[in-house]
């Protein structure tokens, strides 16, 4: 399954509740403020680290691009552009937004 997460880990706690929820083998999309989940040496990288070891963490680039922030990504995490988001919706069979 592919879940996608657009709102701040800062503001909510959307990523949160989407990583109790991710099975091994599944990807988690950060989008729109999500992506700042992304970032290196904050209060949700941990978190995002630990979800890494059983799924695949993307963040969509021109969003990072648009935030200022593509930078400062956890190694790791796979930044991808639009049509790499076209790419994970076809590879999975069903997709979760955590609005």
């Amino acid at each position: 399954m592919l879940h996608t997460v657009n709102k701040s880990p800062f503001e909510r706690n959307t990523l949160k509740s989407c990583l109790a929820h991710v099975k091994p083998g599944s990807a988690v999309l950060l989008i729109e403020d999500g992506v700042y989940a992304a970032l290196a040496g904050t209060v949700a990288s941990d978190m995002v680290q630990q979800a890494m070891a059983e799924v695949s963490v993307y963040a969509l680039g021109p969003d990072l691009d648009a935030r200022g922030v593509a930078n400062r990504v956890i190694d790791g995490v796979k930044v991808i552009d639009y049509a790499g988001f076209v790419d994970l919706v076809i590879e999975h069979p069903s997709t979760q937004s955590w609005l």
